[in-house]
């Protein structure tokens, strides 16, 4: 890795060469396979368990390394190397979507009995939010969770859920207070419990060997012990990881643009056309540095929002660092879009051809402006902290 900018450290700097070796020897060579399956097997996740890959923002008393999200950031955009964003997306909901409210939120008996299965790959972790009807618009889920003896008893549906088909445990967000729109309780829900189940196992346009699960809870009883976090606050402690997910997806997506940008300017440079070669047409060699810095550009900003969102007390990202993060995350979506569009435009033929990397990358892609938090919801986002608006 070369030092980019002033928030890369060594450490840092570190975590991404690691990250980058990792997914070119256990990741590049075997995607293709895993996204025939639909699914990424345990055993490369248990490796990056064992490597310790899991622990960057786990505190160092569970075991981790207690680090900031300048690291999910580096992390992230290593993993995006690996031109495989349904791998990518696998291990970041684990890490920074699901992982992060387990450790914000979890008593001390819940962090002694997962913490250790998450480090190590042993159990893989899910977030369920999304419903048929609530997507970005958290407050308006209709899953219910209503107090039954010394537990809760749950009902609704979940759709979208990454690692949901075969994760172990899956963090679920209900409503338990009818009378507030914010009524909402998270829950930790192992797979198996009982009236826990996947519906469906959906098929996407892209991120193919991710599982995406659409789940059930048919009258599912947990306990008090699963509770996660205070009961009536979890649309709250939902919102306190929003700008982290914002983040790891820009960041997994500057990484891939990173990548299509290297492989086309190697195949335009050797791609012999026009008595020369493509690279020699001012319109593509123009084009592919103008894409260069745009994706330099949306590189420095994820990185500045997530210095940002270090500096923030107690781990609650300041206003403006909610501003930064969801303007970097609707520019940059849209740019990283843009990138590879031109990439596969300048593969020509081949690069509508499934047996190569572009195609996929392209199709991963488009979910970037969709995924924690719609381009237009962000630019709401930016707009009522730039106009005052309530």
């Amino acid at each position: 890795m070369t030092l980019r900018n002033a928030y890369v450290t060594d450490e840092l700097e570190a975590i991404y060469d690691q990250t980058v070796d990792f997914v070119t020897k256990e990741v590049i060579p075997h995607g293709e396979v895993w996204e025939e399956a639909g699914k990424v097997p345990r055993d490369v996740l248990r490796k990056m368990g064992d490597l310790g890959m899991f622990g960057l923002r786990v505190p160092e008393e569970h075991g981790g390394l207690g680090m900031g999200p300048l690291a999910s950031a580096t992390f992230a955009e290593a993993l995006g190397a690996s031109t495989f964003a349904g791998f990518d997306v696998t291990v970041l909901v684990h890490t920074d979507m699901a992982g992060p409210h387990l450790l914000n939120s979890g008593s001390p008996g819940q962090l002694a009995e997962w913490v250790p299965k998450m480090l190590s790959g042993e159990a893989i972790l899910s977030i369920g939010v999304t419903e048929p009807d609530a997507g970005s618009d958290v407050a308006g889920m209709r899953s219910t969770a209503v107090k039954d003896g010394d537990g809760w008893r749950i009902n609704g549906t979940k759709t979208f859920i990454t690692n949901g088909v075969y994760g172990e445990m899956t963090i679920v967000a209900a409503k338990t207070n009818p009378d507030s729109r914010y009524g909402i309780t998270m829950f930790l829900v192992p797979a198996g419990t009982e009236g826990f189940s996947v519906a469906k196992k959906l098929s996407k346009h892209g991120w193919l060997c991710s599982d995406t699960a659409e789940l059930v809870l048919d009258d599912v009883w947990v306990s008090d012990d699963q509770v996660l976090g205070t009961v009536h606050r979890g649309f709250y402690e939902t919102m306190r990881n929003f700008q982290n997910e914002r983040m790891v997806i820009i960041a997994e997506g500057v990484g891939a643009a990173q990548a299509a940008i290297d492989t086309t300017n190697e195949y335009v440079y050797e791609r012999k056309a026009f008595g020369g070669r493509l690279s020699d047409l001012g319109a593509i060699r123009q084009r592919m540095a103008m894409n260069q810095a745009k994706i330099d550009a949306v590189r420095a900003a994820v990185y500045h929002a997530a210095w940002m969102c270090e500096q923030s007390a107690d781990g609650i990202p300041s206003e403006a660092a909610v501003k930064a993060m969801s303007g970097v995350k609707a520019f940059g979506a849209e740019a990283i879009n843009q990138v590879m569009y031109d990439c596969l435009q300048f593969h020509g033929g081949m690069g509508y051809m499934r047996e190569t990397a572009i195609e996929r990358m392209y199709r991963d892609a488009r979910i970037i402006p969709i995924g924690g938090g719609a381009t237009e919801v962000m630019l709401e986002e930016v707009a009522k902290r730039s106009y005052g608006m309530d």
